[in-house]
């Protein structure tokens, strides 16, 4: 299904930052910058300022949002998910997600993690394995099983997203995505 360098895609390394319960997507971006521009990338600066206030500022390019339950829940804003890419977020592990934001999510190429996230901690050093299915707690030497991803949606992650993967095989199907029908 995948080629050696859509396997290295699934590998991912960055720091922890850490989120609590129900971030709904007002708090991934709140609702009165989205009216000022379309440019995700400025959109990106605001990223959780009304919960951490200079969240973006602190964030490397590949780093993870970790939380806890129902990330991502409220309205069905598809900005969201592309307003956390454009920050520099690889993807987001938290130990569930709503169900639109996480359909979203996986559509536009915004990879998202379910775990245990009790053990790690604002800064954390983690790895994240999405073929293996394990986040890597690089600080304790523990590996954290993770909520398997359908090989479909693995193969739309490694795509980049449902456009990049239509504009590729011009069709969904699963027979193109390695898996029976």
């Amino acid at each position: 299904m995948f080629s050696d360098e859509g396997r290295r895609c699934m590998e991912m390394r960055g720091k922890a930052h850490r989120f609590g319960d129900d971030v709904n997507t007002d708090y991934i971006l709140s609702s009165r910058h989205r009216a000022q521009t379309l440019d995700y990338k400025q959109l990106a600066e605001h990223l959780m300022e009304d919960i951490r206030p200079g969240f973006y500022a602190r964030v490397s390019q590949g780093d993870f949002i970790v939380a806890g339950e129902n990330f991502g829940c409220g309205s069905s804003r598809e900005y969201a998910p592309k307003v956390i890419q454009a920050g520099g977020i690889a993807a987001i592990l938290a130990k569930s997600f709503a169900r639109i934001f996480y359909r979203n999510a996986i559509n536009l190429g915004l990879p998202l993690v379910e775990c245990d996230t009790e053990s790690i901690a604002e800064g954390d050093l983690l790895r994240v394995d999405l073929a293996q299915g394990k986040v890597f707690h690089e600080k304790r030497k523990m590996a954290i099983p993770t909520r398997p991803i359908p090989a479909f949606m693995l193969t739309l992650l490694n795509e980049g997203g449902m456009v990049p993967f239509l504009r590729k095989y011009k069709k969904f199907s699963l027979s193109a995505m390695g898996e029976k029908n």
